[in-house]
């Protein structure tokens, strides 16, 4: 059962309502965080069961038991990014969590999320396929800067971190339960009842009982359960990580639009190119551009009746599916560069569109538009905005099964929350401010015969009248001080023409994509001279030409 889905019951339900009072049932508490614990705890005791820790993984033991133990975990090797790219050293990052620490009385801070300690310590690696993660746990004390990562040799990240103000302990990753138990028990002995320890509230179950001392203290330390601070630290991107994100997206527009010109020119001269072809190719492409470190998730090149698979994923043995001329071809892509990650999703015919094909992709693009020139209060949740991309949509019964946005990391996780743009909050979602990359992604999916998405990446901006937004123009306040907010879209490739039913876009929609093609050339045009590529920048000119009224 999915549990996205509205009609699937929750965990604690289904069990709640299957079993018997008196039921044990029992979890490895690795496998679930704090949040999930927690309310199936207080389902299954309401329902006269218990909940209760199982430390050795049963599914683990029978493997071993089966000569077919758990794969060792990776421990690839782990870079330094440098404060060119990341514009605050690890030392000012740390220096400020322990200035929150100090005002929630926390002894201790411990970072179990991969992208936070990545995040904290300017590293990247690549442990997790397309996510610059690396297995670890990170403490924080107001002295003392852990790593328990590996077998805790961290002799060739030391010099890099002592540069940006980090004195680096390394530790052995299977050391942290023990670890946290001792620094609990200490704590505890101290009999300093003011302070705690502070963990995210998405910290592993394991992680809890360890840091409380369960088990080892008559008296469990209370802890500070919480959305962790780095979550809030780097959701909000620099000034430096937001120019490095306008940058790669240049690179990657560059990318994109050659692999789009290049596939309808093999198509066009009658040959076959498979979807994992396609993919490939793509990747050839974004190879060739500056500080490209690898995909930021596994390419979605959905054709025809692909497309509509919204995780859409070709196998590379067995039948292959060529991209036919008569098809909608969807392709999900996206690029990590050392200086920003993107996501793009476009959808093109690779021949002449039907007619109720262009409708519903200009009902899409509509709602892009509508969520790209949106104007706000600054702090609004995502959710708010999500009817905005639906509405063009719902207006003749249409609708998508996923969320409108999500948050990207930078150099990181291509998901990263707490905020998005989805019809479901996103839990400890802080609000919208300027400085924060979302994606901007409605889509419609004929089951069976195509589909069609349309994503780009938008950075969030503070909007006055003299901002450079197309709304601008038409403020008379500033929603009694709160401040007003839009997005600034970086994402540079041009939407397929053909496919856009013009009479069904308002006046002001069709100048906003006039307007965005105007910039894609602008910005990709001089740099496809630049570089020889004359076919390339001919296309893109003939792609980004105005689109006028019939």
């Amino acid at each position: 059962m999915k549990q996205s889905l509205p009609d699937t019951p929750s965990i604690e339900k289904w069990l709640s309502t299957n079993l018997l009072a008196g039921a044990v049932v029992g979890v490895d508490p690795k496998t679930m965080t704090r949040e999930e614990w927690t309310p199936l705890q207080s389902a299954l005791t309401k329902a006269k069961m218990q909940l209760i820790a199982v430390d050795s993984n049963l599914v683990d033991l029978a493997r071993v038991q089966l000569n077919d133990p758990p794969p060792e975990r990776p421990h690839n090797e782990i870079i330094h990014l440098p404060s060119q790219y990341t514009g605050k050293t690890a030392g000012q990052k740390i220096s400020e969590l322990r200035e929150k620490m100090s005002l929630k009385k926390a002894a201790a801070l411990v970072i179990t999320a991969l992208d936070e300690i990545a995040y904290t310590l300017n590293l990247r690696g690549s442990d997790i396929a397309y996510n610059p993660v690396f297995f670890s746990y990170l403490l924080i004390t107001p002295t003392a800067v852990q790593l328990f990562w590996h077998s805790g040799d961290v002799t060739a990240l030391a010099d890099s971190l002592l540069e940006e103000g980090v004195t680096l302990e390394g530790k052995p990753y299977g050391e942290i339960v023990p670890a946290l138990r001792e620094f609990a028990k200490k704590l505890s002995e101290s009999g300093d009842g003011e302070h705690s320890i502070w963990l995210s509230g998405e910290a592993s179950e394991a992680i809890h009982r360890a840091a409380a001392g369960d088990g080892d203290l008559k008296k469990p330390l209370n802890l500070i359960s919480e959305v962790s601070p780095v979550a809030l630290a780097k959701l909000i991107k620099n000034e430096v990580e937001l120019e490095g994100f306008r940058q790669c997206h240049i690179r990657d527009g560059i990318a994109v639009v050659r692999f789009f010109r290049w596939l309808h020119a093999q198509l066009d001269a009658g040959h076959q190119v498979t979807e994992i072809q396609a993919a490939d190719k793509l990747l050839d492409f974004r190879k060739e551009e500056k500080d490209f470190m690898g995909p930021s998730f596994e390419t979605i090149p959905g054709a025809g009746e692909n497309g509509a698979v919204i995780h859409y994923s070709p196998k590379r043995d067995g039948t292959q599916r060529d991209i036919r001329r008569d098809d909608m071809f969807l392709l999900d892509s996206g690029g990590q560069y050392k200086d920003g990650t993107t996501d793009i999703t476009r959808t093109r015919h690779m021949g002449e569109p039907e007619q109720l094909q262009k409708d519903n992709f200009t009902r899409v693009l509509k709602g892009q538009i509508g969520v790209g020139s949106a104007l706000f209060p600054k702090g609004v949740k995502g959710n708010v905005l999500d009817s905005f991309a639906r509405k063009a949509l719902w207006d003749v019964g249409l609708d998508y099964a996923h969320g409108t946005g999500h948050g990207v990391g930078h150099f990181l996780n291509v998901h990263e929350g707490p905020a998005g743009v989805s019809w479901r909050p996103y839990p400890h979602d802080p609000g919208l401010r300027a400085g924060q990359i979302l994606s901007n992604e409605p889509g419609y999916y004929k089951v069976g015969e195509y589909g069609i998405r349309h994503e780009d990446l938008v950075e969030t901006i503070a909007v006055t009248k003299d901002t450079k937004h197309p709304r601008a123009g038409d403020l008379l306040g500033d929603y009694e001080g709160r401040g007003v907010l839009g997005f600034n879209t970086i994402t540079l490739v041009p939407h397929q023409k053909t496919c856009v039913n013009e009479g069904l876009l308002t006046d002001f929609e069709l100048k906003y994509l006039n307007d965005y093609h105007e910039r894609v050339f602008k910005t990709l045009g001089p740099i496809l001279i630049e570089r020889g590529l004359q076919e390339d920048h001919d296309w893109l000119e003939k792609e980004c030409s105005p689109i006028l009224r019939s």
